[in-house]
C-alpha cells in the first residue's frame, strides 16, 4: 500500500500475520534537523483494528475457523511481546 509521508508517497509492504504494535522503520523519510545534517528515519507503528458488531454469519465463520485450527492441531496464539520487549526486559532486571 502507499502511504503519505513528509517526502511524498511511499510503499510499505506489511507481511501477513503481522501483529498490532509492530514498528516499521522508513529510512530517510523523517524530519531533517534544524541545524543541518541527514534526514531522520520515520517510524510507523502498526495498529490492527479488531472487527466489532459482527453479524451472526460472520460470528459463525469465526467459530468454524477456530474449529478448523483445532482439528489441524494448530493453535492461534499471536505473540504478545516482541523481540525488542525481551531485550528491554533483559536490561531492566
Amino acid at each position: 500500500m502507499k502511504y503519505r509521508t513528509l517526502h511524498g508517497n511511499v510503499a510499505l509492504k506489511v507481511p501477513s500475520e503481522t501483529q498490532s504494535g509492530r514498528v516499521f522503520r522508513l529510512r530517510e523519510k523523517g524530519v531533517k534537523p534544524v541545524r543541518g545534517g541527514a534526514v531522520g528515519d520515520l517510524f510507523c507503528r502498526l495498529m490492527v483494528e479488531t472487527p466489532v458488531k459482527l453479524n451472526d454469519d460472520q460470528k459463525e465463520l469465526l467459530r468454524k475457523f477456530e474449529q478448523a485450527m483445532r482439528n489441524d492441531g494448530g493453535t492461534h496464539s499471536p505473540r504478545e511481546t516482541s523481540w525488542l520487549d525481551g531485550v528491554k526486559k533483559f536490561f531492566s532486571t
